[in-house]
């Protein structure tokens, strides 16, 4: 009866931590995810979005907010009739990507499409237009920018939630058997769960390799062809994760003389070991955000400490509950348990470290942690780390004091809360890593806003294209253009401007312009005040002809 009710005990324990691990892979596949997941904005073009320019250019330049690499196809340039208007290949250079424009593009409204991969291997898509002359009804945008596949989508977290758990079931267990196992225990449950281990990062790696082809294009499951996969091998995220195949593999043959316990391994061969295992750890962080940090050597270091020591701390207490507590005797346990608990205890401060440190570069304000769905799953992570945390005290102070009632079989049950909190962790981690961070969200929104004010304003003969920018208290830039009332070029032999503002008093000011074509003249003037400003231009096109016109700009 007593070993029927411990195996009851048991099985409940083991679906408790069956449910920790259901519900962090559910949080991956119902986590919230950014439309496309970008984690690179669009922080600027030249022509610049919605804007008239006089002459057709004869390339485009987009700037984002991150470096970013090009698909083959994916950028184009759509002329008003819906023609191509690009030419050539566009090429990227940092966090620009220039694409060249035919020769004597015609007037009307222009659309530029486009979709590359960012630095953290997330696909941006998203399109602006511009206008030579006057707009015009834009082109009809094609595929570009597709949106992600949803099975594609779904399965990107799954995946790296697959690779989080063989990494916890490779670098603990592989520690505790060189360090801690007691040489009169069998190796084959713990053999067991470190091939298990290789073979899911191995899985891993091999499912981000196929999706991130499809991911890439915007394609469905099995959409990408074998170009897209030969892309994807050659740029950074697949030599990266080539790299981690690599490493794994090599692990896998130096681990064999470990696994089997029979003293094969040499100091050589663990210390071999060692540098694989960081090497593995390190393709991580190589693959995600801190790639495109503000400070991407602090990042990469900083996410693998924090990746190494949620292994190490994980993946020893999978030892303790599947092997060392119920099968190991009281002497070992006192030999073993001290050990043990100074280790979680440096891995627990590693990690809090690591993710504080994490969090204030990915983050970056207080507004940010509370208000981006990444802070509040930041926050969620935080909770249930102090949760986990709190029970690993309790543990420590189990072990230290060895007198405690209970002994074992209250430190099984803390072990037991311990890894089914860290399983749901791990679901909030993975679904961390497909949502852009606040710092992404700031850079698009710093992008999007424009204090350029562009106003047309015209009468029977003359149609007058005004731009002021920055429209701020201060020194401000002025464009003007001329134009016919159906929107050609019109030749100006004089111009002159003003600017007043009658609600403080200020008389029209004289604005010094410059021509610069027969249509197209500039001028700078510094406006003391904010308010609403009034500007009078007047346009003399011949000896007699001459037209006065006025709009107003809101200065701030």
């Amino acid at each position: 009866m007593a070993r029927m009710s411990g195996d009851r005990r048991s099985l409940r324990r083991a679906f408790a931590t069956g449910a920790g691990l259901l519900f962090g892979l559910l949080l991956t596949l119902l986590g919230p995810a950014a439309p496309a997941s970008a984690h690179a904005a669009l922080v600027g073009s030249d022509p610049g979005n919605g804007t008239v320019v006089p002459d057709a250019p004869n390339r485009v330049t987009l700037s984002f907010s991150e470096s970013v690499q090009l698909l083959a196809g994916k950028i184009q340039v759509l002329a008003p009739d819906g023609s191509r208007a690009d030419q050539g290949e566009p090429t990227s250079t940092g966090n620009s990507v220039t694409i060249p424009l035919r020769s004597g593009g015609a007037r009307g409204t222009y659309l530029v499409s486009f979709r590359v991969i960012s630095a953290d291997s997330h696909p941006v898509a998203g399109s602006v237009t511009f206008s030579v002359g006057a707009p015009s009804a834009a082109p009809t945008e094609n595929d570009i920018a597709e949106n992600v596949d949803p099975v594609v989508r779904a399965l990107i977290p799954i995946g790296k939630y697959l690779g989080y758990a063989g990494l916890v079931l490779l670098i603990g267990p592989v520690l505790v058997l060189a360090l801690l196992w007691p040489h009169r225990l069998s190796r084959v449950g713990p053999a067991r769960l470190v091939w298990s281990g290789l073979g899911l990062i191995g899985f891993s790696t091999l499912l981000g390799l196929w999706l991130q082809a499809p991911y890439a294009i915007g394609a469905g499951l099995f959409g990408a062809g074998l170009a897209d996969f030969q892309d994807v091998l050659g740029s950074t995220f697949g030599a990266v994760m080539l790299v981690r195949l690599g490493v794994i593999c090599a692990a896998a043959f130096l681990l064999r003389p470990l696994l089997r316990g029979d003293g094969g391994e040499s100091k050589a061969d663990l210390a071999l070991l060692g540098v694989l295992g960081v090497a593995a750890v390190a393709t991580w962080p190589l693959t995600g955000h801190p790639t495109a940090s503000p400070v991407a050597g602090v990042s990469v270091v900083v996410d693998a400490l924090h990746l190494s020591a949620m292994a190490v701390w994980l993946g020893g207490l999978v030892m303790l509950v599947a092997f060392l507590l119920p099968k190991a005797d009281e002497r070992e346990l006192g030999a073993i348990l001290p050990i043990w608990s100074r280790w979680a205890f440096t891995a627990v401060g590693a990690l809090i470290l690591a993710g504080v440190v994490q969090a204030l570069i990915e983050v970056s304000s207080l507004s940010g942690l509370f208000k981006s769905t990444y802070g509040q799953l930041i926050l969620v992570k935080a909770g249930l780390a102090a949760v986990a945390v709190g029970v690993a005290a309790f543990s420590r102070k189990m072990v230290i004091d060895k007198s405690a009632a209970g002994g074992p079989s209250r430190l099984r049950k803390a072990v037991f809360v311990e890894l089914a909190v860290t399983a749901v962790i791990l679901g909030v981690t993975s679904a961390l890593v497909q949502i852009p961070p606040p710092r992404t969200a700031q850079a698009a929104s710093d992008g999007a806003t424009t204090t350029t004010i562009t106003q047309t304003i015209r009468d029977n003969t003359v149609s007058l294209q005004v731009d002021v920018f920055p429209a701020t208290v201060g020194n401000n830039s002025i464009h003007l253009y001329a134009y016919t009332p159906d929107n050609k070029p019109l030749p100006v032999v004089e111009w002159t401007a003003t600017a007043a503002l009658a609600s403080a008093n200020i008389e029209p000011i004289e604005i010094p312009l410059l021509r610069i074509t027969d249509f197209h003249a500039i001028g700078d003037i510094a406006l003391p005040q904010a308010g609403e400003w009034k500007l009078t231009f007047t346009v003399r096109t011949s000896d007699i002809d001459r037209s006065t016109l006025s709009t107003t700009v809101q200065v701030k």
